[in-house]
């Protein structure tokens, strides 16, 4: 007994110690951030706005700092697309920028997002400063950007790793390894180009599938491919002919096909930078990194007469009230605060999202059409609208969508794994039900649907797939066989989307800002003289203590930097307990580097 109590009062005190100590680290945290607030980024009176791909990474929303890791030293910061294409914006017309200097290196963040990065880029040079790019270790993302430049200089050394190859996408079929372990996924869906299921049930791509991922990746890359050589002088076809033919292996060879102006050493770049700020030498100019410019200027204009909102929906559609993805619920209640709101005179509906919970998406569908009766919604596609993201906003009034845009993938599926030969033959365990009806135990995964349960799971994903074909025809004003026609679950990249009527324009986050002021009437159609509201909120100082204090991050997963890390993001939503639902979402999720 007395060990039982000193082992007692041990926990209790290692509790409170604990405890205090992370009061002490959370108060702390907030000394430092006050005292950090207080010598926060200053303008210079003349500078070079600089953009380094190997320190700040691309995101829908901008996330301020760690605030606690931010005190042990320099980390990677992530902006919202919507602040970096304003700061360039604002700096095209800043008097204090003179231009802008970008490493594209390790440029990292979604196919949309760089779209759109890039043609910030453009615009900013139609003010008549100057784009500088200077490239060591090439990359698709990272040459496409680099593409928008003036002038794109290159390091003269070897070594550096050249990854600009062309985009590829893998997917994976785990029927085999599965089968080795005696589970059977039972694959339940309507569209023959509905994939999200197939790694489950095969050892290799159906060919409609297939078929729609090349025309996908076709797709966007003949895109980008089309800006690079119109930006370069060059041709598409002299462009890929270097890539296939593996013809860019050094620095010169870049050079020699018209890639790039110039190579520079270190020494050389300083230089170049410095004739171009028409300064006496490389220690009188002066840069500011585009984080801390857009947090100088990039700021809510609380003066302005009228609000246009924007609502992020990114990230898996999710049934509930959770943060940090699309629940249905609580976007239910941001969209309806939204409405309710008399300041807000337009919406743009930023959509991320590769799709999830049938049900959740029903639930932002009403919601966004209730908005629509007094607002006007502009949708705005970032890397993946499709499945639930489509189905959220098929009925926007006016939708935008980048090249880069993912959409469609009109179908629906659900999974039910069954685990009887796992447990009989490999386990060695035995079971037995007890039901209180015939059916009680169809979704346990422990034996096969039978013949009469499958036809009642697939009667539900047919009478859901109908709902969601009508959904998108009345939100879109096209026929439903037409839908049928083009959905089966297919995904289709951005310009094929404008082509078969499932988006109106191609064009950017801004250009829907634009349209949606216009569209309201309310205002000067000038966006500058509007406040932009971003829902949901980001995250302020404090949040973000609690979060890292608490392990507020998603879990660490096994996949991280492997090939499945997109399978496993894809599917991190689904699991055997909610086996029998029916989802409405992509089978992977493609990023470009």
């Amino acid at each position: 007994m007395k060990d039982f109590l000193k082992i007692t009062l041990a926990v209790i005190t290692g509790c409170l110690i604990l405890g205090i100590a992370k009061l002490f680290i959370f108060f702390g945290v907030v000394g430092s951030l006050t005292l950090l607030g207080k010598s926060g980024p200053a303008m210079p009176g003349s500078a070079i706005l600089k953009i380094d791909m190997s320190e700040v990474q691309l995101a829908e929303q901008s996330i301020g700092a760690n605030p606690i890791s931010g005190l042990y030293g320099s980390q990677i910061r992530t902006i919202g697309i919507l602040d970096a294409v304003r700061a360039i914006e604002t700096a095209a017309g800043d008097p204090a920028v003179k231009y802008i200097y970008m490493k594209p290196d390790m440029a990292y963040g979604g196919m949309a997002q760089i779209e759109e990065l890039r043609q910030a880029l453009v615009n900013f040079r139609m003010s008549g400063k100057a784009v500088i790019s200077y490239i060591e270790n090439p990359s698709n993302a990272g040459y496409y950007l680099a593409s928008a430049s003036d002038k794109i200089y290159m390091t003269p050394h070897a070594g550096g790793m050249n990854t600009l190859t062309g985009i590829s996408s893998q997917m994976f079929f785990l029927k085999d390894i599965l089968g080795k372990l005696g589970i059977n996924v039972q694959l339940i869906r309507h569209g023959k180009y509905k994939s999200a299921g197939e790694m489950f049930v095969r050892n290799e791509s159906s060919p409609e599938n297939r078929e729609q991922y090349q025309e996908m990746i076709s797709s966007v890359w003949d895109s980008w491919v089309s800006s690079i050589a119109e930006s370069r002088g060059i041709s598409a076809e002299s462009f890929n002919a270097a890539l296939d033919n593996l013809e860019l292996n050094f620095p010169q060879d870049f050079v020699d096909a018209g890639l790039v102006d110039e190579l520079l050493t270190l020494d050389g770049l300083k230089s170049r930078l410095t004739e171009y700020f028409e300064a006496s030498g490389f220690d009188k100019t002066a840069m500011i990194s585009i984080s801390d410019y857009a947090s100088l200027k990039v700021t809510p204009d609380f003066r302005a007469d009228n609000t246009v909102a924007v609502i992020f929906a990114e990230g898996n559609i999710i049934d509930g009230n959770i943060g940090q993805q699309v629940a249905g619920d609580r976007f239910a209640k941001i969209i309806s605060d939204v409405r309710e709101n008399d300041d807000i005179k337009a919406v743009v509906f930023r959509v991320n999202s590769p799709g999830g919970s049938v049900l959740a998406s029903e639930k932002i569908r009403d919601e966004i059409a209730l908005l629509s009766e007094e607002k006007p919604v502009i949708a705005s596609f970032g890397d993946f609208a499709a499945s639930g993201g489509y189905w959220i906003s098929a009925g926007c009034d006016y939708i935008f969508t980048n090249s880069s845009t993912l959409t469609g993938s009109i179908g629906v599926f659900s999974m039910i794994p069954d685990f009887s030969r796992t447990i009989d033959e490999i386990a060695h365990v035995g079971v037995d039900f007890v039901n209180s009806n015939e059916h009680s135990d169809m979704y346990s995964c422990l034996r096969p649907l039978t013949g009469k349960e499958a036809a009642y799971m697939q009667a539900s994903v047919e009478n859901i797939y109908e709902t969601f074909t009508t959904v998108v025809a009345e939100g879109r004003s096209l026929e439903r066989s037409y839908v049928d026609e083009i959905g089966q679950g297919r995904v289709w990249a951005g310009d094929d989307a404008v082509r078969l009527r499932l988006a109106d324009r191609k064009g950017t986050l801004m250009d829907a800002l634009r349209y949606a002021v216009t569209a309201s009437g309310a205002g000067p159609a000038d966006l500058s003289m509007w406040n932009i509201a971003e829902y949901p909120k980001p995250l302020g100082p404090l949040e973000r203590i609690s979060l890292a204090l608490n392990g507020g991050s998603s879990a660490v997963s096994v996949f991280k930097d492997t090939p499945f890390e997109d399978v496993e993001e894809a599917f991190r939503q689904w699991n055997a307990n909610e086996s029998g639902k029916v989802y409405a979402r992509l089978p992977y999720e493609v990023t470009i580097r």
